[in-house]
């Protein structure tokens, strides 16, 4: 059975380096310092998401639709995505002087239904 990789190392959070890899077929088995994908470590939902951004080439009324949610759900769920690929201004969260974990929490939330996108704007702007 395949497990989805890890985000990070379980004991100190820190990232994980991928060491090896190897062929199910075979047994082969290569070692060394692998680049990580910044794509691998995206969840099931985030994955479809992202499949779906990319049907809709970013159109967030599309994918609004797409998902049947509204165009503020939709939103937020992008920006969770944006956030989790890493793909966010650094300078913009630097100058904001927020948690960028703190940030993908709210943003989560929102994308799961449950918490309100106006208390999510108001925790977002306190940031």
């Amino acid at each position: 059975m395949a497990y989805p990789q890890p985000k990070a190392c379980p004991t100190c959070n820190q990232a994980l380096t991928v060491t090896a890899l190897s062929c199910e077929h075979c047994g082969t088995e290569v070692h060394g310092h692998f680049r990580r994908c910044e794509f691998c470590g995206l969840d099931d939902d985030e994955r479809g998401l992202l499949r779906v951004f990319l049907a809709t080439r970013g159109n967030i009324k599309e994918i609004e639709r797409y998902l049947g949610v509204s165009y503020p759900t939709a939103r937020a769920r992008v920006d969770g995505l944006i956030a989790a690929v890493g793909a966010t201004d650094a300078g913009q969260a630097e100058a904001s002087g927020s948690d960028p974990t703190e940030r993908r929490e709210v943003l989560a939330r929102v994308a799961a239904g449950t918490l309100d996108v106006g208390v999510a704007l108001d925790l977002l702007a306190r940031m």
